[in-house]
């Protein structure tokens, strides 16, 4: 697990700029009809990565993982993969392999004959379609399920099962539609890790499209944020949480907190917002925005402060308001702190001690406050 958590911290080749894309997406469009699925979408994504498209329903995520495969042809622009375009070559003729939410399992074979089942249509020999299939059976941990039939399995054994038949034609690209869909909560999360560590075993290249923004967040390299069939921010798990290049992708991915305000100053390294909600806010490092310019300040709730009594030194990044909700969730406590100006602020304040030292419950008054360093300033 090391040795794969090692390889997965130094895996950075979009930081190289003499490193060359595996999958190119170059101004791709798709119209159905009247409508557009995909809008002048350009991507790249690299060999061994594992890349995840995250968006809502319709976003144009799934359009895309079918371009790729096959099951679709570009309106306009091209894809490319390792190099060649793949305009005009059908689905099994390319070297990808798409694993779908269904699973899509022959209920008439038992497992090892599901795997199997593309290697023979490939005319591979009897004994090497024997060893890849006992490799597989193996890289799943499926060994004394090999005789089963897919409605004597579990959720999740038949998932595995799906994933070893997709990878046993050792293709160079897999694409997995809503992989983990159909599985119950606990087991999604344990497989996120099982799919992280057989994408590093077998050194495949993995697209997966999803609309769970915690998978995403757990298992991708990268994340493309769509929306109306375009692309609007990629970069890794860290940087679309941590740094969102818009008010949207801070909406989207986890819960935040949003204030609009004008520019009052900017001097040194320290931007000062004028919040429409009536307090002051100081940013560090927010980068250059003129005076009077409309903004937003973006903040995540982890990182918003709840106590009883006013912080020391209040000033800037401090405002009172009234305990609105609260949601005790064991590990951490979710409050909703109501502001003068009607906004309600979001905070969570992990429990990590038994005893809560500074209760807070139901409509007492409470103060929130933020360090400088905390948020992101917003342009659009």
């Amino acid at each position: 697990m090391n040795s794969l958590g090692s390889i997965r911290r130094s895996f950075a080749p979009w930081a190289d700029p003499a490193a060359k894309p595996y999958i190119s997406f170059d101004g791709v469009t798709k119209r159905f009809g009247d409508f557009t699925a995909v809008n002048d979408l350009s991507l790249t994504i690299f060999e061994r990565e594992f890349f995840a498209l995250l968006g809502a329903s319709g976003c144009g995520k799934s359009t895309l993982l079918r371009m790729l495969a096959g099951f679709e042809e570009p309106s306009a622009g091209r894809i490319l993969l390792d190099g060649q375009d793949l305009a005009g070559i059908p689905p099994y003729r390319r070297p990808v392999n798409m694993m779908f939410q269904s699973y899509a399992l022959f209920p008439h074979m038992t497992v090892e004959q599901n795997i199997a089942f593309g290697l023979k249509q490939d005319g591979m020999p009897k004994a090497q379609i024997a060893e890849r299939v006992a490799s597989m059976l193996k890289l799943v941990k499926l060994e004394q399920f090999a005789r089963r039939k897919p409605h004597q399995l579990s959720g999740g054994q038949r998932q595995r099962v799906a994933l070893a038949r997709s990878v046993a034609k050792r293709p160079k690209v897999l694409l997995l539609d809503e992989p983990l869909g159909a599985l119950d909560k606990k087991l999604r999360e344990e497989t996120q890790f099982e799919l992280m560590d057989l994408q590093q075993q077998l050194g495949l290249t993995f697209v997966v499209v999803t609309h769970d923004q915690e998978e995403a967040m757990t298992m991708a390299d990268r994340i493309a944020i769509m929306d109306k069939g375009e692309v609007r921010q990629v970069a890794t798990p860290a940087e679309v949480y941590e740094a969102p290049n818009s008010r949207f992708v801070a909406d989207f991915v986890g819960s935040v907190n949003l204030f609009e305000g004008t520019v009052s100053g900017n001097g040194g390294n320290i931007l000062t917002i004028a919040a429409s909600d009536g307090f002051e806010i100081n940013v560090e490092n927010a980068g250059a925005a003129a005076d009077g310019a409309n903004v937003w300040f973006a903040i995540r709730p982890e990182k918003v402060r709840v106590s009883s009594r006013a912080p020391e030194g209040s000033g800037a990044n401090v405002t009172e308001g009234e305990i609105w909700d609260i949601a005790y969730l064991g590990d951490m406590t979710i409050y909703h702190v109501r502001l003068p100006s009607g906004r309600v602020v979001k905070a969570s304040q992990v429990n990590a001690a038994r005893v809560i030292e500074d209760a807070l419950t139901w409509h007492d008054k409470a103060w929130i406050s933020f360090a400088p360093d905390s948020g992101v300033v917003l342009t659009a």
